[in-house]
């Protein structure tokens, strides 16, 4: 945690001073802000889950302290926003910790826990509450709070996956119908899942957002994949994909403009036709090259919503490939430690929902940052808790409050499970 805060703390007053030529206004806020609220977190983290991971609150720390530099660097303004919304998603992570006892208790609430999630993705079509913004319906303005549902909606939709597959396993991993000569999975064992997964993309679908779509495509995939460990679903899984892509390329307008840009951003920016967010981003991160240009000296402004769907170009222009190294490093530890807990867990129930939520996780963060180098098509969707969004940092910070649960869980049960060895060990 002190590292963080003296990396966040100098990658400030850098910025500052590149940019304005003096140290920054409200230095001691800043820093003393940012040091009260995490050493804040640290203590009660350790007060309501001792046992619990060391490594994510701090990795999170510094994502989001790089980030809020660059967003104060290009927009003071929603700044304050990300500074408010980390204060609250702080207090999110604390109340998580105190009414989420046991992780394994929410196994219960299998089916309400996928009406929740549906709600939440149904909300955006209610009229006069939902708002299409840039081509998307994701958006839920009520008076002056305005929030993205999905990002509720995708960790409940982990654990109604979690719960589901796990009670199903054997069935699901099983084949048991025959036809021909090859056995397969029972059909209606799969109904209720391609039931759920269906009806969410079709949501989706008709909130003209395939970012999200995507995300939740290869979270229920992945999760089937680590529950059953047959290939045949991911090679299912991959045809679904190629024919829902197709379909979409020619029905809905944002998917067939975003491949346009994806295939040549150059063409499409120049001639007016598509976004010159991928255009600009390149030349930006072109300038960076390996060292950067360094905290405040960047030209990135012209890029349309550089603080939230392009801040990879930020980072990469300012603080160059190795900028981008340092993003990503993190993101693989922070993946790398949710695995290892969903490994130490001791229930399948426990064990597949840390695996959702780290996949989670880890595919929103490739998602994004392949699209931002073109590897991907671009999708939009934010870089975990680096870019500017409330609703995003908010859902993140529940995820790192989720997985400091199962893994103070974790090292609650092999202790218990090391005294009733030792109780019952023969003399």
């Amino acid at each position: 945690m002190i590292l963080a805060w003296i990396i966040v703390g100098s990658f400030y007053v850098l910025a500052s001073l590149g940019a304005k030529g003096h140290l920054p206004d409200r230095l001691g806020i800043f820093l003393t802000s940012i040091i009260v609220i995490s050493l804040a977190l640290h203590v009660c983290i350790r007060y309501l889950a001792p046992n619990s991971s060391q490594i994510l609150l701090p990795i999170a720390t510094l994502l989001n302290g790089v980030g809020y530099v660059e967003i104060a660097r290009w927009n003071p303004k929603a700044a304050g926003y990300q500074a408010l919304w980390f204060l609250i998603s702080a207090a999110a992570l604390v109340v998580t910790l105190v009414v989420v006892r046991r992780v394994r208790d929410l196994d219960r609430y299998r089916y309400l826990t996928l009406l929740a999630a549906i709600g939440l993705l149904l909300m955006p079509l209610i009229p006069h509450i939902g708002q299409k913004i840039n081509g998307a319906r994701l958006w839920v303005i009520i008076g002056p709070i305005s929030f993205q549902p999905v990002e509720i909606a995708k960790i409940l939709l982990v654990f109604f996956f979690a719960s589901y597959f796990a009670a199903n396993r054997e069935l699901l991993s099983t084949p048991t119908q025959r036809i021909g000569r090859r056995q397969i999975v029972p059909p209606k064992v799969l109904l209720p899942i391609l039931f759920a997964w269906g009806f969410s993309m079709a949501i989706l679908g008709a909130e003209n957002d395939i970012g999200f779509a995507l995300l939740l495509f290869a979270l229920f995939i992945s999760m089937l994949w680590v529950t059953t460990g047959l290939k045949t679903y991911v090679v299912l899984g991959m045809g679904l994909f190629v024919g829902g892509a197709y379909g979409a390329a020619h029905y809905f307008t944002q998917v067939h403009s975003r491949l346009d840009n994806w295939f040549n951003p150059w063409t499409a920016c120049f001639n007016h036709t598509g976004s010159c967010q991928l255009a600009y981003g390149w030349y930006s991160l072109a300038a960076g090259g390996m060292t950067g240009t360094g905290l405040g000296f960047g030209q990135s402004g012209n890029i349309s919503y550089l603080t939230s769907d392009m801040i990879l170009a930020a980072v990469g222009e300012e603080l160059g490939f190795l900028g981008i190294i340092l993003v990503v490093s993190l993101f693989a530890t922070f993946v790398g430690e949710g695995f290892h807990i969903a490994q130490k867990a001791t229930s399948d129930y426990v064990r597949l929902a840390a695996t959702g939520l780290t996949a989670l996780m880890g595919f929103q963060a490739f998602f994004i940052m392949a699209g931002v180098l073109r590897v991907l098509p671009f999708t939009g969707i934010t870089l975990p808790f680096v870019a500017y969004g409330g609703s995003s940092l908010f859902a993140n910070y529940l995820i790192v409050a989720l997985l400091l649960r199962i893994s103070d869980e974790n090292s609650l049960d092999r202790r218990g499970g090391e005294i009733v060895a030792v109780k019952f060990k023969k003399p």
